[in-house]
């Protein structure tokens, strides 16, 4: 009864999303205030829809409900309630069901806090993203029903890919979603400004809560999901650009242009044009990240490699929802014509070559994703694109990124002279110059990254220190701390996001250019030497886990003969799925991580071991989330939360702009 309540609530849901995106539409149009007034309850309402369907799910999944076809396909009595949950999204139909409640999500979110919006404007907001609502409720119901039953339930299920069972990964994919899904307000707000024929700096504070809402949650995702990858792959990497890691990786490249281009927008009333067309391409880089896991057309321990018909499906609602976009981007480009003026020399100019460089950047990893594809279908040729093509092609630009983030920041607006704005970063360019020449003294026949890393960390976290201190004023220290503390949230949010990007630019760096690999077989009550440790294989022993046996190994790491830690690698095999996973012991420090992973018994006696010395490999993770908390900090800021003019002025948009 509950699962087909479940899946009764999907289908009002997709009526009531139809209702949300006609009528605000036709009212806004006609100026009907009554029809524009639907589009707050019936969000409100679809919202509430889909969490019902989705919690009746959730129920089938804890209650091993195996008349279920999705739960007999993702589940197993005797796996942890943890992953009978998360197995709920760990696969195709049920993440579609989280995808379409945080669109839901998001779009109540707008009708609730969105009251001080001109009316027009919030109807057209909310119709917009009933629209998206509408395309995705219908691809679950006509292609990827979760609710499907069958009509001889079996005893038992064929439990979850071993791989997603995983603390760090059952909590990815939900931020990652919100993130996804959230930069569609983003893109409802420029359809919406678009149809309205205006676009001016209330309507850039307006969006810049909505997209930094979505980049935060992207950008803990994404570290949750890189975290995951380096722990529990056993590979010991943290990034591999896998192609469903770039589909993540695109939209917030793009989604932090878009943040940076909104001010312009909303201090300047400049690159208008450019910021629409950024919101527009970071929820096309969404779907096309959404088309990239679902399509079947590549294969990832990421994506879910289903049929290609519903890829089609999928490239349908890209298609529509973009084409559609640029259509009326190209007819109301009249309307975007930028008022504010700036010189070359100017923070506005600092901006541009910040968006160009992202930009670029995020085009760079899509035809290094995509052109296998294309060359495929094109020549009958299979390539393959790897690391070294993304590492040499990518780099460049963060590396321009982070010379002039720190200039760009404390530079005036309209017009800057640069001598006069760089002289305050004098002593932080001296202090990152020291720690490049130190590093590069102390290294020896080793690869410029490191030097060139340390600088640059440097750099970008003195000069983020600097801004902090030019906005304090002048005055004695304890005036300066205390001016400081006063200053608006978004210009701490701003510092330490910049200081965040600054530490990950040096882990990076660090533990791509230091770090020390072994691999070779050990007998037991063996020892090799790893770095400036000794590591001793112990023991071997079989375990039983709850859902999967394992031989876990007993290692003693060991320095200057004191002990320093005991780990324990395993390698698992989980009977029911009939698949083996490695699972990585690791001694996690300050300043180094100890990462050990126990192989396969080898002929000639002994286990195949692999040794690492990770240096800073969690200031990698650290910096994301300085990241993530410096736009937390920013959301808090009150003058995000209240959109400049909008009361005053609550239907200002012209009528002649229809």
């Amino acid at each position: 009864m509950i699962i087909e309540l479940g899946h009764f609530a999907l289908i009002l849901a997709f009526m009531v999303a139809i209702v949300q995106t006609i009528l605000p539409l036709w009212g806004a149009y006609t100026r009907d205030g009554r029809m524009m007034a639907v589009a707050g309850p019936a969000a409100l309402a679809q919202a509430g829809l889909i969490a019902l369907s989705f919690a009746a799910l959730t129920y089938g999944f804890v209650t091993s409900d195996f008349s279920l076809k999705l739960v007999v396909e993702n589940s197993h009595t005797a796996k942890p309630m943890l992953y009978k949950i998360s197995g709920v999204w760990g696969n195709h139909e049920g993440s579609l069901l989280l995808w379409a409640l945080c669109l839901a999500i998001f779009g109540a979110a707008a009708a609730i806090w969105g009251g001080n919006l001109p009316t027009t404007l919030r109807a057209r907001v909310l119709a917009v993203q009933g629209s998206i609502g509408v395309a995705f409720v219908a691809f679950m119901l006509f292609t990827s029903n979760p609710f499907l039953r069958l009509a001889s339930p079996p005893m038992n299920g064929g439990d979850l890919n071993p791989l997603l069972q995983d603390p760090g990964l059952a909590f990815h994919p939900p931020f990652l979603y919100l993130g996804y899904v959230g930069l569609s307000m983003s893109f409802s707000f420029a359809i919406a400004a678009l149809l309205e024929g205006r676009v001016d700096a209330a309507w850039g504070r307006w969006v810049r809560p909505w997209t930094l809402a979505a980049w935060v949650f992207l950008t803990i995702g994404i570290a949750m999901g890189s975290w995951w990858a380096y722990y529990e792959l056993g590979w010991g990497g943290f990034w591999f650009w896998d192609p469903v890691e770039n589909a993540s990786f695109m939209p917030w490249l793009i989604g932090a242009a878009l943040l940076h281009s909104a001010i312009v927008v909303e201090k300047r009333e400049s690159l208008k044009a450019w910021t629409i067309f950024l919101a527009i391409l970071a929820f096309g880089f969404s779907l096309m990240g959404t088309f990239i896991v679902r399509s079947g057309i590549i294969t990832s321990v990421h994506s879910f490699a289903v049929d290609p018909e519903r890829g089609m499906f999928i490239l349908l609602i890209l298609a529509f929802f973009m084409g559609g976009a640029f259509v009326l981007f190209a007819l109301r480009a009249p309307v975007l014509a930028a008022k504010g003026v700036f010189s070359m020399v100017s923070r506005e100019s600092a901006l541009v070559a910040n968006n160009l460089l992202l930009s670029v950047s995020a085009f760079v990893v899509f035809v290094g994703t995509m052109w296998p594809l294309f060359a495929e279908l094109a020549f009958g040729r299979k390539l393959s694109v790897g690391a070294p093509f993304f590492d040499a092609a990518f780099t460049p630009f963060m590396v321009a990124l982070a010379l002039i983030l720190p200039l760009g920041a404390i530079m005036p607006w309209k017009r800057a002279n640069i001598g006069r704005s760089a002289l305050p970063l004098v002593g932080a360019a001296a202090l990152a110059l020291a720690g490049l020449a130190l590093t590069f003294a102390v290294q020896t026949g080793r690869s410029a990254v490191g030097p060139i890393g340390v600088g640059l960390g440097l750099w970008v976290v003195l000069g983020a220190l600097v801004d902090l201190g030019q906005r304090s004023g002048r005055g004695g220290f304890g005036e300066r701390i205390g001016r400081a503390l006063r200053l608006p949230r978004a210009d701490w949010g701003r510092a330490v996001a910049h200081i965040g990007m600054g530490v990950t630019v040096f882990a990076v760096a660090a533990m791509t250019t230091w770090l020390r690999e072994d691999i070779r077989a050990v007998n037991i009550g063996e020892s090799f030497p790893l770095g400036a440790y000794e590591v001793k294989l112990v023991a071997v022993s079989d375990v039983q886990g709850p859902n999967y046996t394992a031989s876990r190994a007993e290692m003693l790491v060991t320095k200057d003969g004191a002990a320093v830690a005991t780990l324990f690698p395993e390698k698992r095999i989980y009977p029911v799925a009939a698949m083996p996973t490695t699972e990585a012991a690791i001694d996690q420090g300050i300043f180094r991580d100890v990462y050990l992973v126990i192989g396969d018994p080898q002929e000639a006696g002994g286990y195949a071991v692999r040794g690492y010395i990770k240096p800073f490999a969690n200031w990698i993770w650290g910096g994301a989330l300085l990241m993530a908390l410096g736009g937390l900090i920013s959301l808090t800021d009150r003058r995000y939360r209240v959109a400049a003019g909008a009361k005053s002025k609550p239907d200002a948009m012209p009528v002649a702009a229809e």
